[in-house]
């Protein structure tokens, strides 16, 4: 009997929510377990135990434990090729540029909207707010 994989998540986080859309994808059926990260639970003792990075997503899936969304969605990909998530193999050029686009946003777009960085230029949640909804506004 296999035991149903866990995400550790925050409904607001992007890139907690292309993991959620991977498994939707792959058909596979999850629990959630939310990680509040407006209230700092990232840097709680329970979360330190399972992500000492604190942040999230993190899933536990086939007994391991897996954090950063690329490196789940690629971990996803390899063990359940079944719908996949990328261009078929015979076509790497196509399998290249979907990759480029993920880090394109992973390294060039995510990071200043991230709660961390945010932190450290906002003295106040209230201007972490503004800071998001303007970066927001900027790539739309």
């Amino acid at each position: 009997m296999s035991t149903k994989p866990v995400l550790y998540s925050y409904f607001r986080s992007s890139c907690s929510w292309r993991v959620r859309f991977a498994l939707a994808i792959k058909g596979i059926d999850y629990e959630t377990k939310p990680v509040h990260l407006m209230k700092d639970e990232q840097h709680s003792d329970w979360f330190r135990a399972i992500n000492p990075m604190k942040q999230v997503p993190v899933l536990i899936i086939d007994g391991q434990t897996l954090a950063q969304s690329t490196s789940i969605l690629e971990y996803l990909e390899e063990t359940r090729p079944n719908r996949p998530l990328l261009p078929d193999r015979s076509d790497p050029v196509l399998r290249a540029t979907v990759r480029r686009i993920c880090q394109d946003i992973v390294s060039g777009i995510q990071p200043f909207q991230n709660i961390s960085v945010l932190s450290e230029v906002a003295a106040d949640r209230n201007q972490a707010q503004k800071c998001i909804a303007e970066i927001g506004r900027a790539h739309v």
